[in-house]
């Protein structure tokens, strides 16, 4: 038997251990860690197998770990089961957990430049995104921003334009939006709060209980397949479009930073490949539902497709020119601030020309 075969027994009986969590990943952070066979602990802001992200977070868990021929196995907790969903963050921060999946928009609290990895009000569409993060500067600047909080975020998902969301009664003026209670996160939120709405921010689970219950007079969540999937239709049957708060959703995979550096450069660009793959299986996966999805909600469910008035829209336009700019309170928020619209100014022109153009010419010659 040759000393190559021995080496590998060796390997393979040696190589059982598990690491738990972050916390300890961080303590043992030398090279020989990466040769280990670790169990990662997942933690997510979606309700368990919420159809698109929460079947999305499960997929990309279950990728990292076949990629990986389970030396980085990783198990998923939804929302809730380890920690509640808007303290993910938090969790891979101190090492409680290893890994999340959500919205960075969820950690404003943080830094308001969070906002702009998963989209701010009349920003960047998913393709948009990517050109920034990937070729525009924008992972660079993210990898500044959450490594000051001890994280690595990486884009893993996307939802792409949502709609402008489900209200009880008539949008039909400004008069309207005052005082309307209405769940929506992130700079959004922000926009309707400064044209006299009361937004709130709630975590998925807890969006239908409280529409339902009347807490709420109006909620966006993401968009056709997932809206039927939670039943919105039931409560109320008027449904806005377009969604001027999230026309391109990014959504991510944090990782404890510790945990990240711990990594051998093999597994690193392993689970960068598993979180650029699912990136864009989401994307597509939505854009392959989405339009079912709203063909059932018209004609199954009776619901009445809205678009916002003219009036109420460039409100909300001017409105999220101002809380944008607002994100540049520090250095570090000036200069992604400055990075997102140079890349949007450089790439939406070439988009007007080009998809945004086929797409109208296309609708037209087939009418």
């Amino acid at each position: 038997m040759s000393n190559s075969k021995l080496d590998r027994r060796s390997f393979i009986k040696t190589a059982g251990l598990v690491t738990a969590g972050g916390a300890a990943a961080t303590a043992l952070a030398t090279p020989a860690i990466s040769q280990d066979m670790r169990e990662l602990k997942m933690v997510t802001t979606w309700p368990k197998n919420l159809p698109g992200v929460g079947t999305g977070a499960q997929r990309l868990a279950d990728r990292i770990t076949a990629a990986t021929e389970g030396k980085v196995t990783v198990k998923l907790f939804a929302a809730g089961e380890l920690v509640p969903p808007l303290e993910s963050f938090d969790a891979v921060s101190s090492g409680t957990a290893d890994m999340y999946h959500g919205a960075e928009y969820y950690w404003q609290g943080k830094h308001k430049a969070f906002n702009f990895f998963t989209a701010v009000p009349m920003g960047m569409t998913a393709n948009e995104l990517d050109a920034w993060i990937n070729f525009g500067g924008g992972q660079e600047l993210w990898d500044e921003l959450s490594a000051q909080f001890g994280v690595k975020g990486l884009m893993a998902g996307n939802t792409g334009v949502q709609m402008g969301g489900w209200f009880r009664n008539e949008i039909n003026s400004m008069e309207d939006m005052k005082g309307l209670k209405i769940r929506m996160p992130g700079l959004g939120g922000e926009v309707l709060r400064q044209i006299g709405a009361a937004a709130v921010t709630l975590p998925g689970g807890e969006v239908y209980p409280a529409f339902q219950a009347g807490t709420i007079d109006a909620t966006e969540w993401i968009g056709p397949w997932n809206d039927l999937a939670f039943g919105f239709y039931k409560i109320a049957k008027n449904y806005y479009w377009p969604g001027f708060h999230e026309p391109g959703s990014g959504l991510s995979c944090g990782i404890n930073k510790g945990v990240w550096d711990s990594f051998s450069g093999a597994e690193q660009e392993i689970v960068a490949a598993c979180c650029a793959k699912e990136n864009n299986l989401m994307y597509s996966e939505y854009n392959a539902q989405n339009g079912a999805a709203l063909d059932t909600l018209i004609n199954k469910h009776g619901v009445n497709l809205k678009q916002f008035p003219d009036e109420v829209f460039k409100a909300l336009s001017v409105s999220a020119e101002e809380v944008v700019n607002s994100v540049a309170e520090d250095d570090l928020g000036r200069r992604v601030l400055e990075s997102f619209q140079a890349s949007l100014g450089a790439v939406s022109g070439w988009g007007s020309i080009a998809e945004q153009a086929y797409l109208g010419a296309r609708t037209k010659a087939t009418m």
